[in-house]
Formats: C-alpha cells, sequence, structure tokens
C-alpha cells in the first residue's frame, strides 16, 4: 500500500482538546465495532476510529499483516486476530464468545468499510443474531470518494446504485452491464487492472460511444487519477499511458439520458426479433438503437433475454 502520511507528533492544542472529547464519549461494552480504515492515505483514519481500535480488547482484521502497519503509524497496539472470508464462521463464534466474556472487538478490513464488498457481513449477523449491538465508525470510502470527484450525482438527484465487481467471463460480464446499465441512476463498480481494457470494450457495446464514464484510480494515494470522458473515449485513455494498467479503479458509468429512456414495447421486440436472426446480439442492440431510439443498454439486455429464451 503506497500512502502519503507522515506523523506530525503528539497531538497538541485544539487537536488534543477534541481527541480528549473523543476518548471521553460513551463506549459501550461488550459490543462489535465496525470500523471503516483508510483506502489508502493514513490520514484518513478519524480520530475516533482510533481511539476506537485503541480501545477494543481485540481487533478482528481481514488481513493482519495489511492492519499491522496501519496500528504502528497510529500507535494502536491492540491485539490482532484474523476474520477473512475464508474463516469467517468461525470468527464469528469466536467474536461472540469474546463478547460474552464482556469484551470489545473492532471489525475491519484491509481498507475501507467491512462488509461493503469484503467480509464481515457474517460477522455483524451473528453478534446480531446472539443479542449483541454493532456500532458502525464510519469512515474513508472509495465508492462516495468517487462519486464526490465525479459530479454525476447532485442535491436534486442523488441517486445511484453499488453493483460491485463484475463477472470475469466476457459472456456473464456482458449480461451483468446490461442489466445494471439499464437503470435510471449512475451505477459505480469496481474492477482490476488486468480486466480494464475487456471492461471498457464491454462497455462500449452495451451502452455506446456517447455513455458519460468516469474512471476513478488509485484514490487517495501517490499517483491518484481521476478523469471522466464519453466510453468512445475510454480505451484510449486507458492505453494513453503504461502506469494506468495498474492499481485499483472504480467506474461511474453515468445514467442514460433521460430523453433516450423509455419503456420497450412489443413492436421493439419484434425489430430486436428479426435483428437477431441475421446479426449478434451487441449489432442487434445498435441497429435498433438507431430504429426506435431507445436506450442500448436497456436494447442489449432486452436481446439478450430474448436469445436465450
Amino acid at each position: 500500500m503506497d500512502n502519503e502520511f507522515e506523523s506530525s507528533g503528539p497531538a497538541t492544542g485544539a487537536w488534543e482538546r477534541l481527541a480528549g472529547k473523543i476518548a471521553a464519549q460513551h463506549w459501550p461494552g461488550p459490543a462489535l465495532y465496525v470500523v471503516a480504515t483508510p483506502i489508502g492515505n493514513l490520514g484518513d483514519l478519524s480520530l475516533r476510529a482510533q481511539a476506537c481500535l485503541q480501545r477494543a480488547d481485540v481487533i478482528a482484521a481481514e488481513d493482519t499483516r495489511m492492519t499491522r502497519p496501519l496500528l504502528d503509524a497510529w500507535g494502536i497496539s491492540t491485539p490482532l486476530m484474523a476474520a477473512h472470508r475464508h474463516n469467517e464462521a468461525q470468527a464469528a463464534q469466536a467474536i461472540v464468545g469474546r463478547l460474552a466474556a464482556g469484551e470489545r472487538v473492532a471489525l475491519v478490513s484491509d481498507a475501507g468499510a467491512p462488509g461493503v464488498s469484503d467480509p464481515g457481513s457474517r460477522i455483524v449477523r451473528e453478534v446480531r443474531a446472539a443479542g449483541y449491538p454493532v456500532v458502525p465508525v464510519p469512515g474513508a470510502s472509495a465508492v462516495i470518494a468517487a462519486l464526490m470527484a465525479s459530479g454525476a450525482t447532485s442535491d436534486e438527484n442523488p441517486a445511484f446504485v453499488f453493483a460491485g465487481f463484475p463477472p470475469p467471463k466476457a459472456a456473464a460480464r456482458q449480461r451483468w452491464l446490461a442489466q445494471w446499465c439499464a437503470l435510471p441512476a449512475p451505477v459505480v463498480m469496481y474492477e482490476s487492472p488486468h480486466r480494464m481494457a475487456a471492461t471498457m470494450a464491454d462497455l462500449l457495446a452495451v451502452c455506446g460511444a456517447a455513455r458519460r464514464l468516469t474512471v476513478a484510480r488509485e484514490l487517495t494515494k501517490r499517483f491518484e487519477e481521476i478523469a471522466a470522458m464519453p466510453l468512445a473515449e475510454a480505451q484510449a485513455w486507458l492505453a494513453a499511458h503504461p502506469q494506468r494498467a495498474q492499481g485499483e479503479f472504480v467506474l461511474i458509468v453515468e445514467a442514460a439520458p433521460e430523453e433516450a429512456a423509455g419503456a420497450l414495447d412489443a413492436r421493439t421486440d419484434e425489430v430486436l426479433r428479426a435483428l437477431l436472426d441475421v446479426l449478434s446480439v451487441r449489432d442487434s442492440a445498435k441497429v435498433a438503437a438507431r430504429i426506435t431510439g431507445a436506450p442500448r443498454d436497456a436494447l442489449y439486455a432486452r436481446a439478450l433475454a430474448l436469445k436465450e429464451a
């Protein structure tokens, strides 16, 4: 992890007074504290999160090797236990046992919010089922950070959907993109660097050249890069610099223009069926969009459904 945080020594003045006020807050126990951690920059850990991790009896971490540098940077010596997707059931039982003994347990993932595209949700459910409180300690989020820099949402229309990672295989990914990108709201997704080129090609095929895409790369880290463009330019942008094939990506596909939206009627199905007799799903959606004026992503999803039927 490439971080741009340097310790400035002991907190003084206003910082110290604020830290004291946070420390004096109510810290119920036994309880599970679900703590958001930085997604890159160590300075994004909140004072409340620091105080929570300091006061916990144990920290359940997705990868203890990833969490230890964060704790060391903030002077936190709380013991660690492993709680990842391969041992989550056993970790949940161990955590409930610790809560039964009166302890406070903090739950963290490698970066960002536990249980949101990261392990942790099973632990939260089992702790709740056992009757213990779950206290969220919010903080850094790649989804929210990307949206903040994209302009894709507004106070008048704040809606968006978070879809997670697309499927790795091309056919499944194209179906997945067609379903999500037909929604009347920006779609936020993650993608791995080695699949970025293929996913951008599929987005172009599903959504059309004019649809707006925001790419947020390496958020909060040294090589952070955020760019917005029509999908027609996305593949060229990715190929323009070799370093863009590296890092962690958040993609935001903006909603189709309202004037292009509309229900697909029986006549549209007739057009698609005729086109599918001689063309691929991709080309059928492309031609049908020109004929009907309906959004290309909705037509792609409908053409897939008709083809499979």
